[in-house]
């Protein structure tokens, strides 16, 4: 008997076999995928509030853009030209200046409409430059640890900041273009997945803060304080005071959000956002009094008080005042 003549017999007289063991083998697989298909916990889905303010603020530490209807893009709210922090003060140097160093920022209006820029401010006439200046430098800036780019807005906005915060030194105002590279969120916090990409926030995309809790922090102090002290992205209402500290995944419309931490506060919060002057050491002194973190985590908050929480966008879509928050558990 030829080699193949031997081969053809032992196939056809172990096919049997062979078909037998398959059928065994699919019916193991099937039944592995069966019980983990039946021992995987359903989401549960539960309302927990619904979009009571949606604020916008295009330039960092300046005054909030209230919208009834945003996009939620992976780095922030959107709405026409205006993008959630793509505005930036600098120094002379390029490193960014925040309302923890110039408190009048909180006072500065910025907004942008039609293909032009507008900064407004207290006893300050308007000023208006085209949003797209694409002959002027891009300025190496520093947030943070972390540097990032943005296209110099012209010596007339540098002049009309230097001018309103009197602060003795010459500021320069830069916007975040679409071409540009943008931060990675885990250069200031690892706790953001690595992929994460941001561009002038401190380090989350959305940040969101629930009525109830700024109503909880006003019923402690001589003075109310207000959403606007707090610069959240999302504000909602209808839960309790600090529910939000339990929303490890949100749907909001077709958007699904996934928290990553708590935002721990600090001096900023203590300028107040009508007057930009400090006020002093509230509110940051009562919520140090009853919001730290768990001692497990003080390598990641340390002395700071936690209010509101920061979100990653995990589907983009549209926000709506008016829209319901649902909870996602599992």
């Amino acid at each position: 008997m030829t080699f193949i003549e031997t081969f053809v017999k032992a196939f056809l007289e172990n096919k049997k076999v062979m078909l037998l063991a398959g059928g065994a083998g699919l019916t193991v697989v099937g039944l592995g995928l069966g019980y983990k298909y039946f021992l995987k916990k359903p989401e549960k889905v539960t309302r927990v509030g619904v979009v009571s303010q949606l604020l916008i603020h295009p330039l960092k530490s300046g005054k909030a853009v209230s919208v009834s209807l945003a996009e939620c893009q992976q780095i922030g709210l959107k709405y026409g030209e205006l993008q959630d922090r793509h505005w930036l003060v600098i120094t002379e140097d390029g490193h960014f200046v925040t309302g923890r160093q110039e408190p009048r920022l909180v006072l500065v209006s910025l907004t942008s409409e039609r293909g032009q820029t507008c900064l407004n401010g207290p006893d300050m006439e308007e000023l208006r430059f085209p949003l797209l200046q694409p002959d002027n430098a891009i300025i190496n800036c520093r947030v943070f640890s972390t540097d990032i780019q943005g296209r110099d807005c012209g010596d007339e906005a540098s002049s009309w900041l230097t001018r309103f915060l009197g602060a003795g030194k010459t500021f320069r105002l830069v916007h975040f273009e679409p071409h540009m590279s943008l931060r990675r969120a885990a250069d200031v916090e690892p706790l953001f997945p690595p992929n994460e990409k941001v561009v002038y926030p401190d380090m989350g995309p959305v940040m969101l803060l629930s009525e109830a809790s700024v109503n909880d922090l006003s019923s402690r102090l001589e003075k109310a304080v207000t959403v606007a002290q707090f610069r959240p992205s999302i504000v909602v209402s209808g839960c309790e005071a600090f529910e939000e500290d339990s929303w490890e995944d949100i749907r909001i419309g077709d958007v699904w959000l996934h928290r990553v931490m708590a935002c721990g506060r600090c001096l900023f919060t203590t300028v107040d956002p009508e007057t930009g002057v400090r006020t002093g050491k509230q509110p940051l002194e009562t919520l140090k009094s009853y919001r730290m973190c768990d001692p497990a985590q003080k390598n990641i908050y340390k002395s700071a008080p936690l209010f509101g929480q920061v979100y990653i966008v995990n589907k983009t879509g549209i926000l709506q005042v008016g829209d319901v928050v649902y909870k996602i558990s599992h």
